[in-house]
Parts: structure tokens; sequence; C-alpha cells
């Protein structure tokens, strides 16, 4: 009987002792416990506790530093429901965004929020057709993903002082929009430009994991030669100068896109 009493004393203790570190478990423990999972990005300046910490530098693989990260983790997370918030701050990216886990295989983004200013991200001549310029800045009040695809979105986007750097040099295309929405896998994006720039866009994309479509017009408002000769690039124009474009990939996609 005093051996069973001395058994279950010490488990209670062992469980206590294992609540306690959970509970109050540094950060600094948890990221050499994450970090082989990171894929290459590295946390450092770590401070707080895994539950409400901050990493004072953020290196992509790279060696890239990409600003400091703040985080705060629910401690619901210890009975399965997992309620994380990420907040990036740094001066060529900014990401903020609530995450919960769903299921075992889906991840629900609310509230996310990007500026990113391509410049500075985008490897030279990530493109053939070029390498984008300017400031994305993104708006996604939720979003369902399934293996980093997305199965539900809503989100908008701006690319403003659009612009791509090419050999030929620099091509300015304006103030461009975007707004997109998905439902069991297929995102439809409308994108436009906003009525005063160089470039006169109006295109819809859909993508699926399947394969992806894309339907634009394209126009010149003035007559800049480096956006007409880049234009050219893509295909004909026609003899106002407009140029449709219609492209895709991969396997085919439900039918319903219509030329814009």
């Amino acid at each position: 009987m005093r051996g069973w009493r001395r058994w279950a004393v010490g488990a209670a203790v062992v469980l206590l002792a294992s609540g306690l570190l959970a509970w109050f478990l540094p950060a600094r423990w948890a990221v050499a416990w994450i970090g082989p999972r990171l894929h290459g990005i590295r946390l450092e300046q770590v401070h707080g506790s895994v539950w409400d910490g901050r990493a004072g530098q953020v290196l992509g693989a790279d060696g890239r530093a990409y600003g400091s990260l703040r985080w705060r983790l629910s401690r619901r997370a210890l009975l399965g429901d997992m309620r994380l918030r990420l907040d990036l701050d740094g001066p060529s990216l900014d990401f903020g965004g609530e995450l919960r886990r769903p299921a075992a295989d889906r991840l629900a983004w609310r509230d996310v929020r990007v500026r990113a200013d391509l410049a500075e991200l985008a490897p030279p001549q990530a493109l053939s057709l070029g390498q984008p310029q300017g400031v994305l800045a993104v708006q996604a009040p939720e979003a369902l993903t399934q293996g980093g695809w997305p199965l539900q979105l809503r989100a908008q986007a701006q690319w403003r002082d659009a612009g791509l750097r090419t050999h030929n040099g620099e091509v300015a295309l304006g103030n461009l929009q975007f707004e997109a929405e998905g439902d069991d896998g297929l995102i439809r994006t409308q994108m436009h430009d906003d009525g005063h720039g160089p470039l006169a866009l109006e295109g819809r994309l859909e993508a699926s994991p399947l394969g992806w479509r894309l339907d634009a017009t394209l126009r010149p408002r003035g007559g800049d030669p480096a956006l007409r000769r880049w234009l050219a690039t893509l295909g004909q124009p026609a003899a106002d100068g407009s140029l449709y474009l219609r492209r895709q990939g991969g396997l085919a996609l439900p039918a319903g896109t219509a030329r814009p």
C-alpha cells in the first residue's frame, strides 16, 4: 500500500512539474525544439515565453534579415485548440494575422495583412517578364488552407507604383488592384488598374491545384515606349496598342471564364 502511495505521489509531482514547465516554457527552449521544422529560417534574440514571445531578428535560409517577430499563443493549445497571433515587422516585409488549426491538415487564417517591398524581396530576374518593383499590400479577412493551398479565400491586394525591371530598362505599370475569392480550392481573381496610370488593365485569373487560366486586356494610356515594347514581348498588339492575353497551364479548369 505504501509503495502504491509513493508511486501516486511521484506521478503527481511529475505531472505537476510537467504542467508548470509547459505553462512557463521559455521561448528559447521552444525555438531550439522547432528549429529543424522552420526550413532554414532562424529566430535570433529570442525573449519571453512560448505563449508570449519575441524574436529580435528573423533570418531567412539565405541569411537575409526580415525584421522582428512577435507571437502570442493561447494556452488552449494544451487542450488541442491552437490559436496563434503572429506579427512580423521589417523594413521590406510586414506581416500580421491570426492562425487556428480546425483540423489536422487545415489552417484557418483571419485578418491577415501583408506589406512587401517587391524590389527588395524578389531575387534578380525572378520572372522572365522582369523583376517586380513597387509595394504589394494585401488584406485577407479569412483564408482556409490545406497543404499550403487555399480552399476558401477572401482577399484584396494593391500593387502600388507597380513596375518591372527588365533587360531593356524600367517599365512603369501604375497602381494595380486585385480582388480574390475562392471556394472548394478554386480561386477567382479580378484584376484592374486605378484608372489613371500608364497601363489600363482588366482581367481575370482562375487557379486551382490542377491548373490556372488567365484572360486579360492590357492597353497603354500614353506613349511610353518602354511599356509598348514590353507589351510587344507578350504578343501582337492591336492597332490601338491594346493586347488581349489568354494563358493557361495544368489541367482544364471548370467552365465559366469569360473574356473581359
